[in-house]
């Protein structure tokens, strides 16, 4: 069993250190409600004054906060982590955090002669509660197996996501791409209630297309990355059926912005040369729109 300092007990940080006492670590918490501390030391955790404090003859200080700039103060302000932690522990961030932020606190660690990580997590408060978060790991190799058995405490599944700060890139892009889907899933469903549709049926039609089912597991992998832009489905015949959508919708009073946003993508493809291609020929446009090298 290891000596852990967590920092942070809000709606996710309480239930992680409360599994983390639950698999027999001795786990020091540190957080802004003095309550919830000792709530926790109910629960056979021991109370932590300060950061540096919850770091003390720490192995492990894991840190689960609301921003970066907190993660800062928390790590290297007065009575911060720092002023306390061994040269051989291992600070893991689980924080949600701007990736570039995470790459200079890494930095600046590795400067002080500390050895740092980014183990961000994914799904709900319940999975928290339960122990069955999704754990995704940026580190080195080292680091990720030395922190394994610790973060499948809180964890079911932990996925290495390729080094330091990878971890948080992994989780911005799949929020990114998830909370950008529940918006355009709002508007489709306006649009089914705007055409007398059933939501029920529309979601029963989805489940088992592209549209429910999304493109990195259907699509990208069968055409464009494996560098086949044969089309199954053409830019041009997307581009057409989006027309169609966006006209019903402006005819019915259903906002697309999403849509809108979307067609002016698929334009651009087809008007460079782009339309009797597969529709997935999308991302080499947006790559191109970001002075990214294509592939194709």
């Amino acid at each position: 069993m290891s000596t852990i300092g967590f920092i942070g007990l809000g709606q996710m940080g309480y239930p992680m250190a409360s599994n983390l006492v639950k698999h027999g670590h001795t786990v020091r918490v540190f957080d802004h409600s003095e309550k919830t501390i000792q709530q926790l030391v109910t629960l056979g955790a021991v109370a932590a004054h300060s950061p540096a404090d919850a770091a003390r003859d720490a192995e492990f200080v894991i840190t689960m906060l609301p921003n970066g700039d907190i993660v800062r103060d928390v790590l290297l302000g007065k009575d911060g982590v720092c002023e306390q932690l061994s040269r051989d522990a291992l600070m893991v961030d689980m924080s949600t955090i701007h990736p570039l932020q995470c790459d200079e606190l890494i930095s600046e660690l590795a400067q002080h002669g500390f050895s740092m990580m980014d183990a961000p997590v994914g799904r709900t408060s319940d999975n928290a509660k339960d122990g069955t978060l999704l754990i995704l790991a940026g580190g080195t190799a080292e680091q990720v197996e030395r922190a394994k058995p610790v973060l499948l405490c809180m964890g079911n599944e932990l996925i290495a996501a390729g080094g330091p700060g990878m971890g948080i890139r992994v989780k911005l892009i799949n929020n990114y791409m998830s909370i950008a889907l529940n918006a355009l899933s709002a508007e489709a469903a306006v649009l089914c209630e705007s055409l007398g549709l059933s939501l029920d049926v529309a979601i029963k039609v989805m489940s088992g297309t592209a549209a429910g089912k999304g493109h990195f597991t259907t699509t990208w992998p069968n055409k464009v990355l494996k560098g086949d832009l044969s089309p199954a489905f053409m830019v041009d015949l997307a581009l057409k059926d989006l027309r169609i959508a966006l006209d019903v919708a402006q005819q019915t009073q259903a906002p697309l912005e999403m849509g809108a946003k979307a067609e002016v993508y698929y334009r651009a493809a087809s008007e460079q040369g782009r339309g009797r291609q597969d529709w997935s020929a999308l991302l080499s446009h947006v790559r191109q729109l970001a002075n990214r090298p294509d592939s194709l």
